[in-house]
């Protein structure tokens, strides 16, 4: 009977995700924690401003962590799908005007009030 057991394609195992989400969620909260207590340790001499050093790298860890796991799990807007070749604007709608294309400077009208009188 295991030899006839279906094997779901990764796209849907989900439980391999949650393994895969789990061992990454633990290794960049560990890893990140050490470096932020690493960094303390060189940084800060307070005990305070150590602790807090160690809680940000964990909330790096965590929050890098979860959007990896997002895209994981397919939910995740930060990785927006890339622009087609029609939306992209062209190469000479961002060039710089030419001289002789530029409007002409208008002058002031202070100047101009000196020159009347």
């Amino acid at each position: 009977m295991a030899e006839n057991k279906e094997l779901l394609p990764a796209k849907y195992d989900v439980n391999a995700k949650w393994d895969s989400c789990l061992n990454l969620t633990v290794r960049r909260f560990v890893y990140s924690s050490l470096a932020g207590a690493f960094g303390g340790l060189l940084l800060f001499r307070s005990p305070v401003t150590r602790w807090a050093s160690v809680a940000f790298g964990a909330g790096v860890g965590i929050g890098s962590a979860y959007t990896e796991c997002s895209r994981i799990f397919d939910g995740s807007p930060a990785n927006p799908a890339p622009p087609k070749l029609a939306d992209a604007p062209s190469k000479l709608a961002d060039a710089p005007p030419k001289l002789a294309d530029a409007p002409p400077k208008l002058a002031d009208a202070s100047s101009s009030q000196d020159v009347q009188e």
